[in-house]
């Protein structure tokens, strides 16, 4: 039987070429990621979530089902599980992070 070996190890022994396009493939999995998926690999469970949130495991398990969300809940989410919110619009010429939301007359 073969013996299992360090993905280190092994990815050690490719080329640089396979190492970028490995590389390359894991971080667009990661670029898109349901939110199920990344609650899973933040390593935590549904009960985890909900006890940091204070709000019931069945409202997790709505919410990841939702196809429509607020950004603040979102972001409550994203923040417990040790993250951060970010939202950017994609143009062609570039993107652009959008800190605020809201009305600017009423900031003012």
């Amino acid at each position: 039987m073969a013996k299992a070996r360090n993905f280190r190890e092994l990815r050690a022994r490719m080329s640089p070429e396979a190492q970028a396009e490995s590389q390359a493939k894991a971080e667009a999995m990661i670029a898109e990621m349901p939110f199920h998926e990344l609650r899973a690999a933040r390593q935590m469970t549904q009960e985890n979530l909900a006890e940091v949130l204070g709000i019931r495991q069945a409202a997790v398990s709505k919410m990841e089902r939702q196809t429509d969300i607020y950004v603040s809940t979102l972001a409550r989410f994203i923040e417990a599980m040790g993250g951060q919110l970010e939202i950017r619009a994609v143009f062609p010429e570039g993107a652009v992070r959008i800190s605020r939301f809201g009305n600017p007359e009423k900031a003012a």
